[in-house]
C-alpha cells in the first residue's frame, strides 16, 4: 500500500507491507545515504516480515544530514502511531547504514521524551556506520550509549565503516539490552564473496525476525 506522509511542506513517499492477519506490531524501515526505500535489501526484509505477521512501513528520505533524516523518521513514527488503519501496540525502528543512525537518534529522543508509553519496542541497525572508512578514531556512538530500548546490530565482519572490535567495544558500554549478529566476511553493502545476495538476505531477514519475535514473546 503506497502512502504519502506529510513532512513540513513536503511529503515522504512510503510503502506499507501488510500481513494477511491483523498485525499488532510493526517495523519502520529506511535506507542509507544512497538509494531509497526500494533498495533491494529493504524490499526483501519488508516482504519477509509481512509474510511472518509483522507490518512493515518503509519510507524514502533523501537528505544527507542525519538530524534532518531523524526528523523525517520521527514524523513517520508519529504518523503510524496515530494511524486509524493500523492500530499497533508498538513499533521497532530499523534502518540501513545512515538510516540506522537516524533510527538510533529517534530511538534515543523518544525514549527520553515519552518515558514509558512503550510504543518504541526496539531498534534494528543494519550496517551501522560507526565511523568513516579509515577514520576509526571518530566514533558515532553518542546515541547508542544513551538508548534504553533493545538493540540488534546486523553488521558485516569486514565492514569498512564498522570495525568489528570497535563495535564490540561500544556495545559492551551500552546500557540497553543488545545483540550483534555478524555476517561473516560481508562488507558495508553486505556483499560476501562466494555468496549470492539472496542467500545473505535470507540470513539477515531470519536473524531480524527471530530477534523481533524473541523481544515480543517477553512482553
Amino acid at each position: 500500500v503506497k502512502v504519502k506522509i506529510p513532512f513540513g511542506d513536503k511529503y515522504l513517499d512510503a510503502i506499507f507491507s501488510v500481513p494477511e492477519k491483523k498485525p499488532t506490531y510493526g517495523v519502520i524501515l529506511t535506507h542509507g545515504a544512497g538509494g531509497d526505500m526500494n533498495f533491494p535489501h529493504l524490499v526483501s526484509l519488508a516482504a519477509y516480515l509481512a509474510s511472518h505477521g509483522v507490518l512493515c512501513l518503509r519510507f524514502t528520505c533523501k537528505g544527507l544530514n542525519v538530524a534532518y533524516r531523524a526528523k523525517a523518521f520521527k514524523t513517520v513514527v508519529e504518523y503510524l502511531k496515530l494511524s486509524d488503519d493500523y492500530k499497533l501496540s508498538g513499533v521497532f525502528l530499523a534502518g540501513r547504514s545512515m538510516g540506522s543512525r537516524a533510527a538510533a537518534s529517534v530511538a534515543r529522543q523518544l525514549n527520553q521524551d515519552d518515558d514509558g508509553d512503550g510504543f518504541i519496542q526496539g531498534l534494528v541497525c543494519l550496517s551501522y556506520p560507526l565511523h568513516r572508512p579509515k577514520l576509526q578514531s571518530k566514533l558515532r556512538d553518542e546515541d547508542l550509549l544513551l538508548i534504553r530500548c533493545p538493540v540488534l546490530f546486523v553488521s558485516g565482519s569486514a565492514d569498512e565503516m564498522c570495525e568489528k572490535q570497535l563495535l564490540e567495544g561500544v556495545v559492551s558500554k551500552m546500557k540497553a539490552p543488545k545483540k550483534i549478529h555478524w555476517i561473516d566476511k560481508a562488507n558495508h553493502g553486505m556483499a560476501v564473496k562466494g555468496r549470492t545476495t539472496e542467500d545473505v538476505m535470507e540470513e539477515i531477514n531470519a536473524q531480524v525476525f527471530s530477534w523481533l519475535r524473541e523481544k515480543l514473546e517477553h512482553k
